[in-house]
């Protein structure tokens, strides 16, 4: 044999006799695919706070970023009408009620005049009749009067649900309408949403975990909700993130969703050896003898918690490897 064969054949086998013999298998498995999307940082609900009455916004009490609870008084409108309303309610309160004392006196005096047969009893009912009517008077003078000092009492703004203030698109001065926002409330819990093409719908489960890249590093969410509804060829999916940083509402997070499984075959790490810009691996035949094998290598997989690397070309699966370090 000449010597620069056997130099040859030496060198390529130096490295299978360095290793150790542990015997692995060239395993397919089903892997899966993963799909880059950007989501963002939104609340599940977001309601807005509107004005109940028209007039004079004199208070607002809550600024972006604000925490309120539900039914917390984030402002006041005031209509000064109503304050002039309510004197003039006041006004005929008053004088019904002095009314009202002047006509039961005039039964008592009518009473004690048909006691003595000076008056009839048709003048006594008529008497009786002018104080009912007074008295009724008073009491739809008293609705009205509840009435105003309801639509007054509806100039507070309350937050309609527990959470953070958005935005306050309007300021304390301002002239508003009947039904105007005066902020917008997020609440129900901040997840990440997600706007993802409606051809991996049928990929979507929730429950599915979700992997996220944050500056801390990777982590894991949990998909929450997929909602029904398809906007502009769409589905919005909302996942569930352990500590999820809500200091800036709609901030972009890049997601990546399990969207398709494909068969791969993988490898231990340690199964690979790299000479001359080559990846080779060590085939162990039926008859013992073991034989490198370029392949091509992929990205890392994970199976069952545990990193292999997958074989794009070069084996079938099946195959009998001898895996070790040189």
């Amino acid at each position: 044999m000449p010597k620069s064969i056997l130099i040859g054949t030496l060198i390529t086998l130096l490295p299978m006799l360095a290793w150790a013999q542990e015997n692995v298998t060239a395993s397919t498995v089903e892997v899966t695919d993963w799909k880059a999307v950007f989501g963002r940082i939104e609340a599940r609900d977001q309601i807005p706070a509107r004005s109940r009455l028209g007039g004079t916004l004199v208070e607002v009490s809550v600024v972006e970023g604000s925490k309120v609870g539900a039914g917390q008084e984030i402002g006041r409108v005031v209509d000064e009408k109503l304050a002039l309303q309510l004197s003039a309610v006041d006004a005929t309160l008053s004088s019904l009620t002095s009314q009202l004392q002047n006509a039961e006196a005039e039964v008592a005096r009518g009473e004690n005049l048909l006691e003595r047969g000076v008056t009839t009893a048709q003048r006594l009912d008529a008497l009786r009749t002018q104080v009912d009517v007074i008295r009724g008077q008073i009491g739809a003078a008293q609705a009205e009067r509840n009435v105003l000092e309801q639509r007054e009492a509806e100039g507070a703004i309350l937050a309609p649900i527990e959470g953070t203030v958005l935005t306050v698109p309007v300021t304390a001065g301002s002239v508003v309408m009947p039904g105007e926002v005066i902020a917008h409330i997020g609440g129900g819990g901040f997840y990440l949403r997600l706007a993802v093409p409606e051809r991996h719908a049928m990929y979507l489960n929730e429950g599915d975990t979700i992997r996220i890249e944050s500056p801390d590093g990777e982590q894991d969410g949990r998909l929450a909700k997929v909602y029904p509804q398809i906007q502009n060829g769409r589905v919005i999916a909302d996942v569930d993130v352990p500590g999820l940083e809500t200091d800036f509402v709609d901030a972009r997070v890049l997601v990546r969703l399990p969207v398709a499984t494909s068969s791969a075959i993988v490898v231990p790490e340690n199964a690979l050896t790299s000479r001359m810009g080559l990846d080779f691996v060590a085939v162990k035949a039926s008859d013992g003898t073991i034989m490198p094998r370029t392949v091509v290598v992929g990205s890392e997989r994970s199976v069952n918690g545990e990193l292999f690397i997958e074989i794009l070309s070069g084996l079938e699966g099946g195959e009998q490897l001898v895996t070790g370090h040189e």
